[in-house]
């Protein structure tokens, strides 16, 4: 299940190359972080420099029209481009979701996305509360949320016909991914095990083209609902399959798939398996070199392979130096002469705080012992004070530090580190014993312990 959930994270994905077009956006955002914003896109990356104002200007090509992202360090929102696109963009990145404005040839069709978002996400609420519902409220809520949705589409004067032709299917879709959803996501909120819908319960439409490009590259909601199907039939049957034999199921899978996006995107995912601790790494680079055509990915996969190529034991642990809880900076070298458990987590982890009462047990059991554990957390600077508040609330123990750059901390990217929670033994020598231990949680990392002689 751990290497499946992989399939489902946000699809940062690839496309084969388009006639290109050339559009214009312009703008200011105000009180960034980082005076920097990002355009993403499939296969497509853009990063602008903002004058000391937030103000910008760029005009740059983009190779199909559809859906991308921009965001600034801390935000992001969904972004429409167009032959024709001369976008300009205001927000206050304190407020950006509410102050978020677009005007210019293509404002309609993002304004209109703004709103959509806004309303969805009010609808929607607290994930917990609304996967919780019953079956009968849940349906009735689609329906209400679906309404809405069309009611502000009706109301729009879209000026781009190709927007609005695909605004209709992609709301289809979206319909259809609640539906899809809802069984998981309501066994794990409602905390029901093994939770099936009844016979009444509407099914999903299996007349949905799964292999569309052109809906692909315009909508976010079938994106998501083509991995989620993916990772359906990936998953069936497979809990006790090795790794090797899940990533061979999942490489059969994506050979079947028509659209060069679709592919590119699934081997895309694959690749968060090649990491430390993956025996079956170099095997699985080799397979996806071989299958994907986007450049840029296969180049980033194979900076990220050389990387966790020298993570193996016996080798020097790449080193940190953090703000502690207690105060200070405490680095890798001052715990030399101890083992070291490091724990990568984020105060918005969801996985990363269900282990933290096995690892409260583990500590206390060995307090005392040759080890230190040490949890890093790589939580945003906006979200520091969080961190602390959260250390104090649950009592958390061991050294308690915060990284300098979150995602992009030198010790996160060195570990080659793209999920959490992460876990990683380092020897009293500062040498690595595994890049990727097992959790609190695993009966193994007490196995592990006892091998390597803590006491």
């Amino acid at each position: 299940m751990k290497n499946t959930l992989y399939l489902l994270m946000i699809l940062v994905l690839s496309s084969f190359a388009l006639p290109a077009e050339t559009i214009t956006i312009s703008g200011k955002i105000s009180n960034t972080e980082e005076k920097k914003i990002k355009i993403k896109g499939e296969s497509f990356n853009k990063d602008i420099t903002l004058k000391p104002d937030g103000s910008f200007s760029e005009t740059f090509p983009i190779s199909y029209n559809g859906s991308y992202t921009l965001s600034t360090k801390n935000n992001r929102a969904a972004l429409y481009l167009a032959k024709g696109t001369k976008l300009n963009i205001t927000a206050d990145d304190v407020n950006f979701n509410t102050s978020l404005v677009f005007s210019g040839n293509g404002s309609v069709e993002n304004q209109y996305l703004v709103k959509k978002g806004q309303l969805v996400n009010t609808m929607l609420g607290n994930p917990q509360t609304f996967y919780s519902q019953d079956e009968t409220t849940y349906i009735n809520k689609n329906k209400e949320l679906k309404n809405a949705v069309l009611e502000l589409y009706n109301s729009t004067k879209f000026a781009d016909a190709g927007f609005k032709k695909n605004e209709q299917k992609s709301i289809d879709y979206f319909e259809q991914l609640l539906l899809l959803n809802y069984p998981a996501y309501h066994a794990h909120y409602a905390k029901k095990e093994n939770f099936k819908p009844s016979d009444s319960f509407p099914k999903f439409d299996t007349t949905l083209d799964m292999d569309n490009d052109n809906d692909f590259l315009f909508s976010n909601p079938y994106k998501q609902l083509i991995a989620a199907r993916f990772n359906q039939k990936v998953s069936e049957n497979s809990a006790n399959m090795t790794e090797k034999e899940l990533s061979d199921k999942i490489l059969a899978e994506i050979k079947k798939v028509k659209s060069p996006n679709i592919k590119n995107s699934f081997l895309q995912n694959l690749g968060y398996q090649i990491r430390a601790g993956n025996t079956e790494s170099e095997a699985l680079y080799k397979e996806i070199m071989a299958l994907s055509t986007d450049t840029k990915f296969k180049e980033d996969l194979t900076e990220k392979f050389n990387k966790i190529k020298g993570l193996i034991a016996g080798k020097p642990s790449p080193k940190f130096n953090y703000e502690n809880h207690k105060g200070g900076q405490t680095s890798l070298d001052n715990l030399k002469g101890k083992f070291v458990y490091i724990d990568v987590w984020a105060t918005w982890c969801g996985p990363c705080r269900q282990e933290i009462p096995h690892l409260q047990k583990v500590e206390e059991q060995y307090h005392g012992k040759n080890i230190e554990f040490v949890s890093i957390s790589i939580d945003a600077k906006k979200d520091h004070d969080k961190w602390k508040k959260l250390v104090d609330e649950k009592k958390l123990g061991g050294i308690q530090l915060f990284a300098d750059n979150d995602w992009n901390s030198q010790f996160v990217k060195e570990y080659g580190i793209e999920g959490i929670p992460r876990f990683i033994l380092v020897d009293p020598n500062g040498n690595i014993v595994t890049a990727d231990a097992p959790r609190p949680s695993d009966p193994q990392l007490t196995e592990l312990f006892t091998k390597q002689g803590v006491k």
